[in-house]
């Protein structure tokens, strides 16, 4: 209609001709009614290319020539999987669209309408132009492959343009859709699920149409990985090194984006499902319509009842909506359609809403309460709903005058009674002993075996205990109040498909709570549209702000912070969810002219807490955190530290600390009791500006322009008290220093030198910056390039970490204008690369957040990125990351890592399967298998990343956003029954320090300059 629309008003002579061939073209849309998705997909502005393959023959690889290098012939090898892999994609959307959409089209009586048709085929047609006109240009490379080997700046030119990104973008967002028209056709046509029977049968790889139309999402990740594999096998100085790493860089951008779309629009679906299950005038419709709802986390859980006396009473699966500022809970609809009442197959496909909402209420009302922590949930007359992971007392009293609590069975009960029993039975083994006959069933024998079966049914019922904890989530709501007005609470029970959910609902509901604070509504701005875009939910979460230092009584400056990562066997399987990441923050500070401070923080908790403070002889500038090493790193004994308790060959994380009187101190970790291990004084009594450490050297930058090596002795310690190898890299001070693989780079003004980092000599000088009075203030590294900020200007310089190119520069003013405009005057104090993020930390105050890639290709900033209504009142000292990972291996128990791969999948409204009852140390868990979960195992591919966790794409799952076969998961959104293998749990928070706390929203003016110096921490989701 467009088209006949445009002919019309173009009023040309051809006009009557176009005018002809719309209508020629449109003839299904003229005569049938049910075939708009015709005009949607022709109105779109793609051009039809037909590529013939008499033309354009596939790439062929020749033979192999004479004389290569190993390294040459897996490159080799690898371009022809590249292009094995692209004929196969290409035959596959072939198929689709000649075996499966045409016929269907043509058929006559048709058995999918051609409205349907095009829901179901949507965007494969242009997907497959796209890729005949990449392997016409593949073809041209591997012809002369052998005098070239380019590969990488062709992937650039072909994946960088927006109609990519368009076509798979509809294409990944309609998946679902499509998958789900299939199904129904099949369940309500058996012409049609014949069809689709004859069209398998009759392919020579028996491949199903679902088979062939998951190719499309699997894609980029086979790239990826086919580039990754090429870029190990391409040498540093290669030409097509740097192709290759922008090319990693194009693709992963391509695929986040993906991902992102395919997130907000799954978020707008559900939503939309979820409203249409609300009768049009109640309130929460309007919330949901109101578009300020963001959906964090939805998933369909096991909700749970039980009696009294602990038995289950029934369970149900309901669908859990957690949105930004409500929880939600929603029936799943499912109406047998056969007329006598029966459940039929077809009884899945949901009639009419498909969510009858439960419940819902506000999220600062919804309390999380572990199996031990009940004693609040109880006292109806005073109900004050806390912070979701305070800790709670014992059990004040049972809920006797509850007939029916919602509640796990009573497992601390059986767990007392046995232990009364235990001290029963021990005191008749005592009476036993006293017996002067000899009986055949009452000897010492048979009482220590009965004391010994107690036991071992004790050490049962605990590891029950965090079994319930392990895959149940216990909420306490508001109910209605009693008939005397007094409040009353009610436990709802979920069961979560794994442990790995339950972590993941903890940690959300967790976020969620502290992101209604005022200081988080709103706490970014992102300046896509005009101010008005809403961040999106991953976005780092303003948990605290808090002073640096516990001394009040001295006005002290920060200088540096570093992170001690400590693993905690005491923390608590929930407690992972809700605290910051494991370990120590050590802050770094002084007043000029006298001394120094450094202050401990515990961040074992949700709110960190100080466990040290001391003095140092002088202001702290800078920090270096020395993790234990393979080699044997760090705090070994010395002949200096006389009376150790340490044995000699005790081997420890240290902290060094760099100060304004030239001393540098080693510090042990907080767990060996932060003795000061070792000291020196740098080398002409210099300021010490920057540490870094390689596995030989601890490097520091000096205020004269050299850089001091100290190398390691045979403790493992630095030896400080030898003369250190001293560098002059130039004449000012060295703001900055890196370590690469085999490389340190120093910083002197405008200039970086590059050393050697096991010779260290120089091996070449490049200009950073134009203007020689620009200081290199910072150097962080991210994939293949390093990222600097300067002493003058707003910008920042990312450079190539082997070629020192110059690849990217980004003026920050840009950003921080959206909160303090008319400031054009900004410099960067600070930068971190954490997650595919770049902070930036100003001298205004305000941080600013950049997306880079995570891989290993190019750090490029691939978007606007996003600016935080949260600051300082003066610049950014420093920006920190506290990360711990918590590996699967560690959370299993010993015996657990056979046993996985032979699971049952024992019924769901028992106890805990006895899977999950291994023996071993108490607070370690299983991570990995959902296995007994009920619904059939699905082998046969990946497991679909589920609706709930981050849309965060890896190399692990190139199925994302698969749909099973299993009717469970298409049909009720419930992730398929194994989850794909995981590497570890991050847990990460990010420190600023400044002067002062600022909400940039709230307060216009400006303060700072006589305020506290303060800590500014941020929280991310958990990355599962």
């Amino acid at each position: 209609m467009t088209q006949l629309m445009k002919a019309a008003k173009s009023g040309t002579k051809d006009g009557l001709e176009k005018t002809k061939i719309a209508v020629m073209r449109k003839v299904t849309f003229l005569h049938r009614k049910e075939a708009p998705g015709d005009s949607e997909e022709e109105d779109t502005g793609f051009l039809e290319v037909t590529v013939s393959d008499m033309k354009h023959p596939p790439p062929e690889l020749g033979p192999m020539p004479a004389g290569l290098s190993p390294q040459q012939v897996v490159r080799r090898h690898i371009l022809g999987s590249i292009v094995q892999s692209e004929r196969s994609y290409v035959d596959s959307l072939k198929r689709i669209l000649q075996d499966y959409r045409n016929p269907l089209m043509e058929m006559e009586p048709k058995v999918l309408s051609a409205r349907k048709c095009q829901v179901v085929f949507f965007r494969l047609k242009e997907i497959l132009q796209c890729h005949s006109m990449f392997q016409i240009a593949l073809a041209s490379r591997v012809a002369e492959w052998d005098s070239a080997e380019k590969i990488g700046d062709l992937f650039v030119a072909s994946f960088s343009k927006s109609m990519v990104l368009d076509v798979y973008s509809d294409y990944v967002n309609n998946f679902t859709t499509a998958m789900s028209l299939i199904k129904k056709a099949c369940l309500t046509k058996p012409a049609f699920l014949d069809f689709l029977k004859k069209r398998q049968m009759a392919s020579a790889d028996r491949v199903t149409l679902y088979g062939l139309m998951v190719k499309p999402i699997q894609r980029f990740p086979q790239f990826i990985l086919l580039l990754q594999d090429m870029l190990k096998n391409t040498p540093k100085g290669h030409a097509d090194r740097l192709s290759l790493q922008l090319a990693l860089t194009e693709l992963e951008t391509l695929a986040e984006k993906l991902n992102e779309q395919k997130r907000v629009a799954d978020q707008v679906a559900e939503i939309q499902q979820l409203c249409k299950s609300i009768s049009d005038r109640s309130s929460l419709n309007k919330l949901l319509s109101s578009g300020q709802r963001q959906l964090l986390l939805c998933e369909t859980l096991t909700e749970t009842v039980y009696g009294d006396r602990g038995q289950l009473i029934k369970s149900k699966e309901r669908k859990v909506f957690l949105l930004n500022d409500m929880l939600v809970c929603a029936n799943i609809n499912f109406k047998p359609v056969n007329p006598r009442g029966q459940l039929e197959i077809s009884s899945l496909v949901p009639l009419g809403p498909k969510y009858v909402v439960k419940w819902s209420t506000a999220l600062p009302q919804v309390q999380v309460v572990e199996v031990g922590q009940e004693s609040g949930a109880y006292d109806k007359d005073n109900v004050v709903i806390h912070n979701a992971g305070a800790k709670k007392h014992a059990p004040t009293g049972p809920a006797s005058h509850n007939k029916v609590y919602l509640g796990p069975p009573r497992l601390f009960q059986e767990l007392q009674d046995l232990q009364k029993d235990l001290a029963v039975v021990e005191q008749i083994t005592l009476l036993i002993s006293t017996l002067h006959g000899t009986y055949q069933n009452l000897n010492m024998t048979v009482a220590q075996d009965w004391c010994l079966a107690l036991q071992r049914m004790m050490k049962v019922k605990e590891e029950e205990i965090h079994s319930a904890n392990k895959c149940r989530l216990r909420l306490l709501l508001p109910g209605k109040p009693d008939k005397s007005g007094r409040p009353i609470s009610v436990m709802v029970v979920f069961i979560t498909p794994s442990p790995l959910s339950k972590i993941s609902w903890v940690n959300r509901l967790h976020l969620a709570k502290i992101g209604l604070r005022e200081e988080n509504q709103p706490g970014w701005l992102c300046p896509d549209e005009d101010k008005k875009s809403k961040a999106p939910f991953w976005c780092p979460i303003l948990s605290c702000h808090m002073s640096a230092f516990s001394s009040k009584a001295l006005d002290l400056q920060l200088g540096a912070a570093v992170h001690n990562p400590v693993q905690s066997s005491l923390l608590g399987f929930s407690a992972i969810s809700t605290s910051l990441p494991q370990g120590y923050l050590w802050v770094g500070g002084g007043q000029e002219g006298a001394g120094g401070q450094v202050e401990i923080f515990s961040l074992n908790r949700s709110v960190p807490r100080t466990v040290k403070s001391f003095p140092v002889a002088s202001p702290v500038l800078c920090m270096e955190y020395i993790p234990e090493a393979t080699e044997g790193d760090t705090t070994g004994t010395e002949e200096t530290r006389a009376g150790t308790e340490q044995p000699p060959t005790a081997l420890h994380p240290t902290v060094c600390l760099g100060l304004q009187d030239g001393s540098i101190a080693v510090y042990g970790s907080v767990d060996t009791g932060t003795q000061c291990l070792l000291t020196c004084k740098s080398p002409g009594m210099q300021p010490v500006l920057c540490l870094k450490h390689s596995s030989e050297y601890l490097f520091a930058g000096l205020q004269d322009g050299t850089v001091a090596a100290y190398p390691r002795n045979n403790g493992g310690l630095w030896d400080l008290a030898g003369r250190p190898t001293c560098l002059t890299v130039g004449t000012g001070p060295v703001r900055a220093l890196l370590t690469l693989d085999e490389t340190v780079w120093a910083s002197c003004a405008n200039q970086v030198t590059v050393l050697d980092a096991s010779s260290l000599r120089t091996q070449q000088t490049f200009e950073a910056h134009p203007d020689a009075e620009a200081s290199v203030t910072h150097m962080i590294k991210a994939g293949s390039g390093v990222w600097m900020a300067f002493s003058l200007g707003s910008s920042i310089r990312l450079f190539h970490t082997e070629t020192l190119e110059h690849l990217q520069e980004i003026n920050i003013a840009t950003r921080t204008t959206f909160v303090l405009p008319g400031q054009k005057h900004v410099r960067v104090t600070s930068l971190l690369i954490c997650q595919g993020l770049l902070w930036v930390g100003t001298d205004q105050g305000i941080i600013v957040l950049l997306p880079v890639p995570r891989l290993e290709g190019i750090p490029k900033i691939t978007g606007k990125g996003m600016v935080s209504l949260n600051g300082h009142g003066g610049p950014v000292e420093f920006l920190a990351v506290a990360l711990s990972t918590l590996a699967p291996d560690v959370l299993k128990g010993n015996q657990e890592e056979e046993e996985g791969e032979e699971e049952k999948t024992p019924e769901l409204d028992g106890p805990p399967p006895r899977e999950m009852r291994k023996k071993g140390i108490l607070l370690q868990y299983r991570l990995r298998s959902t296995a007994h979960l009920p619904g059939q195992l699905l082998s046969v591919r990946d497991a679909p990343a589920g609706t709930s966790g981050t849309p965060e794409h890896t190399e692990e799952d190139g199925s994302i956003y698969e749909m099973a076969d299993d009717p469970d998961v298409w049909v009720r959104s419930r992730p398929c029954a194994r989850d794909a293998p995981r590497k570890e749990i991050s847990s990460v928070a990010i420190i600023s320090g400044g002067r002062g706390y600022r909400n940039f929203s709230a307060e216009p003016q400006r303060r700072g300059g006589e305020a506290d110096s303060t800590l500014l921490i941020w929280q991310v989701p958990l990355m599962l």
